[in-house]
């Protein structure tokens, strides 16, 4: 099963190479990155056009960026990552793995879609609490979110519609419509994503802001107006 690796950007110069460097090994062995560029000001897309297979230009907005890269990409599964993520080979095999197993008829809903465990880069020990609550709460809940690397076949991802044109909790949105199709797959091998949201604004402070968001979100807020109180 080839993997088309769909990556939104808007000026991750400072982090994109990382990333990249990270999945040069399944661009060798045939998988597609694919880049879709929000309409960044630095150097974000003269640093990945070397280093991916496709780079596209879309609207910004994560949703919107990540359709588009959706409709170009010829995988079989689709891997969502975010542009500050880090991925070990380790959790690039596991992902391999499973998607090979879904093969077998009797494991074809092993690889329908699945997130990562994930863990924070920064070394305070409220980031470890965070990250564990953040594992445990997905796979109780059946919901995912960009930060744990988000995968889909490909057919389930069409048959659902893609993310929804929101400018925030779309991946909240598509793991909904997602779970009603079969319960995720949690790999255990973690994403290593930024912490560096919640540093500069405050680990506590950023947690409340989340729940708050997600609170609200449930509850049936507008999310462009949840975008306005992230930003």
């Amino acid at each position: 099963m080839r993997l088309s690796i769909i990556i939104p950007t808007l000026n991750e110069a400072d982090v994109i190479g990382a990333l990249l460097g990270d999945l040069a090994a399944l661009r060798a062995a045939g998988h597609e990155l694919i880049l879709v560029d929000g309409g960044s000001t630095d150097t974000t897309r003269a640093l990945a056009e070397p280093l991916v297979d496709r780079l596209l230009a879309a609207p910004c907005g994560r949703a919107a960026q990540m359709n588009a890269g959706a409709q170009a990409a010829t995988g079989e599964l689709l891997w969502f990552l975010h542009a500050d993520s880090r991925v070990p080979a380790a959790t690039a095999e596991a992902l391999l793995a499973a998607a090979r197993a879904g093969g077998r008829p009797v494991e074809r809903s092993v690889v329908r879609w699945g997130r990562c465990d994930v863990r924070l880069s920064g070394r305070h020990p409220l980031l470890r609490v965070i990250e564990r609550a953040m594992n445990l709460r997905s796979c109780l809940s059946g919901i995912a979110t960009g930060d744990q690397g988000l995968f889909v076949s490909r057919a389930d991802f069409t048959a659902v519609g893609g993310f929804p044109d929101i400018p925030l909790m779309e991946d909240i949105a598509l793991s909904q419509r997602l779970r009603r199709l079969a319960r995720p797959l949690c790999l255990r091998p973690t994403l290593i994503t930024s912490s560096r949201r919640w540093e500069s604004r405050g680990i506590l402070r950023t947690m409340m802001l989340m729940w708050r968001l997600r609170l609200a979100y449930a509850l049936g807020a507008d999310p462009a107006r949840l975008a306005r109180w992230y930003r």
